[in-house]
């Protein structure tokens, strides 16, 4: 039994990083694929090289990874170059990757990644570039394979939703190495000289390499300066091409590209019955209009006496004879005035009034009897406000 001093952990860690480092003293070029992808807040990313047999912890920093031409996730096969390394804190080897290339596909999904960045900074992404769909396309326009599912698909769609509106369907090739060419031509065509209100581009699911020619730049700018709207409808709905991005709407498929574009016939014969009900309430408002209109143009003094317009004294006179009636009727309503107030005096003056306060009107001989002076003894008449009482009066000498 050995009576050496036990190692630390630290040292023992430490010895074998030495070691480590000294057998991978240069950079390594490790193809693997990417899985375990964590970013961090810091910037820096961490994540696992793997294949069907092994796999190595990678860390890329902050300072390296803001240059990488695409964006990492799991699934993405790639090229690190980088030094090999033992993170003494866990006691995991690691490799300190200090460059990055995509591999196979990853090669096609960076160059992606890179023009999808380039046409976004350039401002063909924007929403206030997307033009409008019409709401009742007189005409639709349609780009696709002329033998493939996606064109019976949007077929069957616009028969079961609306067969009256036409359809100019322009066959274009959508993969191969022309096919980008040839799509470009059949939009400028169609801008040209198709007459159609909005254009369905579209094509069935594939991979990202039979996708490709909807990822080309000038196809991509060609949708941008499209005057009709278009409409992409590219793949399954979890696959996106550039072309999705720039154009002015996407549908997950072809089949909702049709749904989108192609309105219902039964919804056009509803707006269509909800707006000739409009109209026939709005003509019937203006008929009702004229005809009280013209009910009171019946009324004028020129209509009902036409032979004011032969000759123009029988206007004056009837203004003449307007004028008396008015001033006859200002005149009674001064006289009534006159009247009323006359009344109201005389009312004020009616012994009754004064009966009704509590006072007694004494009548001699017939006569109302106003002054001391003109009482004499003999009979009197007592008149109150409830009746009358007849006395006898006899006066005291004075003394």
């Amino acid at each position: 039994m050995s009576t050496a001093s036990p190692l630390t952990v630290t040292l023992l860690t430490r010895s074998i990083k030495e070691a480590l480092e000294t057998c991978f003293p240069y950079p390594v070029r490790v193809q693997g694929e990417i899985s375990n992808f964590r970013p961090h807040y810091s910037g820096h990313a961490y994540f696992s090289l793997k294949d069907a047999y092994a796999q190595i912890s990678a860390v890329m920093w902050k300072s390296r990874t803001g240059y990488l031409p695409f964006k990492l996730e799991d699934g993405l096969q790639v090229v690190c170059t980088g030094t090999v390394t033992v993170y003494e804190k866990t006691g995991r080897y690691q490799l300190n990757v200090l460059d990055m290339q995509p591999a196979g596909k990853g090669d096609l999904q960076a160059q992606f990644e890179a023009l999808k960045r380039e046409l976004w900074e350039a401002g063909l992404f924007d929403e206030a570039h997307k033009k409008p769909l019409p709401t009742y396309p007189g005409k639709v326009g349609i780009i696709t394979s002329p033998t493939g599912a996606a064109l019976q698909d949007i077929l069957a769609v616009a028969k079961r939703r609306n067969p009256g509106i036409p359809l100019l369907i322009r066959p274009a090739q959508v993969q191969g190495e022309n096919a980008a060419k040839d799509l470009v031509k059949a939009i400028q065509e169609l801008n040209a000289h198709g007459g159609v209100d909005v254009i369905i581009l579209g094509r069935g699911g594939g991979s990202l390499e039979d996708l490709w020619a909807f990822n080309d730049e000038t196809l991509a700018r060609t949708i941008f300066a499209s005057a009709i709207p278009i409409v992409a409808a590219i793949g399954h709905e979890i696959d996106f091409t550039i072309a999705d991005f720039v154009a002015d709407q996407r549908a997950a498929t072809p089949s909702a590209a049709a749904e989108l574009v192609i309105p219902s016939r039964e919804e056009m014969l509803g707006q269509l019955y909800f707006y000739q009900d409009k109209l026939a309430s709005l003509l019937l408002q203006q008929v009702q209009q004229a005809r009280s209109r013209l009910e009171q143009l019946s009324q004028h003094y020129l209509l009902r006496k036409p032979e004011f317009w032969l000759d123009p004294r029988y206007e004056k006179l009837w203004r003449q004879q307007s004028a008396l009636e008015q001033a006859w009727q200002r005149q009674v309503a001064q006289k009534q005035q006159s009247l009323a107030l006359l009344h109201s005096r005389l009312e004020g003056l009616d012994p009754r009034k004064v009966l009704n306060r509590g006072f007694v009107l004494l009548e001699q001989q017939g006569l109302p009897v106003t002054r001391a002076s003109q009482l004499q003894a003999g009979p009197v008449k007592m008149i109150f406000q409830d009746g009358l009482r007849s006395a006898h009066l006899e006066l005291e000498k004075d003394t």
